[in-house]
């Protein structure tokens, strides 16, 4: 059985670091903001996995779809003997492609989360113990470096997530990867197509209210981590379409005028009634603005697939 290799370049207290800065950054600014990374402590994690089994929640179920009808179709475009997998989370989803990939020698996930990376490379190793699995701790939006291993090699950055950077972001995300990828090696890319407005502000807030608390529980993250004062039950959960911009926002809305103190940054933070902190951005793509993002990182799109309803998209992108 191949050991699992663990590669640590995000430092140990950069969490810590990069939450403060966030919060101060983000609560000192107008409008009040917080990026939406901040939601996945183990209950949000918990939290968003229920989401994702939601009824209003497409998106993980249309993904799942193309990767349980297409990965041959991918593997076979792409060629690749190394899976990279930015955000790779539980890894749950990319097993499509590893069964698929063929032979695949290595698998390389990076994320944050080193008990996630830990779990999810084990189980791996388990079911495939041939597999060379070397798990990255880091930040995907920061510059990588990824271990040798054999070419070509496939980047997947599954899930719609690139839809939670703003276009400056995404633009400087996309030209980041670019210079990982050689000749042969292809990024795959999962975005979420522009729809009905009501069918995206359902996906984004259900019946249920699990949405609602999986938004407030930045809050709860805030407070732990921070000794912040938030009380959650003081806001409520906003979505809402921006047709002009193509994205879902995700707010909180003060339900009165109050002051949060943060401690650690020894801050306090006013909030008018009825004043909208935004946690999330959520932009969805059409097929033309996907090429024309890719092109601008140096990116040409080889293949598109979709999920028979139309509702979410992997493209393939192979540098030649």
């Amino acid at each position: 059985m191949s050991p699992l290799h663990v590669t640590r370049t995000l430092p140990e207290d950069a969490t810590d670091a990069a939450l403060r800065a966030d919060v101060l950054h983000g609560l000192t600014e107008m409008p009040k903001w917080l990026p939406p990374k901040w939601f996945y402590d183990a209950r949000g994690s918990e939290l968003f996995e229920q989401i994702t089994e939601l009824p209003e929640y497409y998106p993980t179920r249309a993904e799942r779809e193309i990767l349980a009808t297409r990965s041959g179709e991918i593997a076979a475009a792409s060629g690749a003997r190394t899976l990279v997998e930015l955000g790779s989370g539980s890894s749950e989803k990319t097993r499509y492609l590893i069964d698929a990939l063929t032979p695949l020698a290595s698998y390389v996930p990076v994320d944050v989360s080193e008990s996630a990376l830990t779990q999810a490379g084990r189980a791996l190793i388990a079911d495939l113990p041939g597999l060379d699995v070397h798990a990255v701790i880091a930040d995907f939006t920061a510059p990588l470096a990824l271990p040798a291993t054999p070419g070509p090699r496939l980047l997947a950055f599954l899930g719609g997530t690139i839809g939670n950077l703003l276009p400056a972001e995404r633009a400087a995300f996309l030209a980041s990867v670019r210079t990982l990828l050689a000749p042969g090696d292809g990024l795959l890319l999962g975005t979420d197509l522009v729809k009905d407005e009501d069918v995206l502000v359902r996906a984004y807030d259900d019946a249920a209210g699990v949405t609602a608390a999986f938004n407030k529980n930045v809050l709860t993250v805030v407070n732990r981590e921070l000794g912040a004062d938030f009380d959650p039950d003081a806001f409520d959960h906003r979505a809402l379409w921006n047709a002009e911009r193509e994205w879902i926002e995700m707010r909180l809305r003060s339900r009165t005028a109050q002051t949060v103190k943060v401690p650690a940054l020894d801050l306090a933070v006013h909030f008018a009634a009825d004043e909208e902190l935004r946690t999330e951005v959520s932009a969805k793509f059409h097929k033309q603005r996907v090429i024309t993002e890719l092109a601008a990182a140096g990116l040409a799109l080889t293949d598109w697939w979709t999920d028979t309803q139309g509702r979410f998209a992997l493209s393939l992108s192979v540098v030649r």
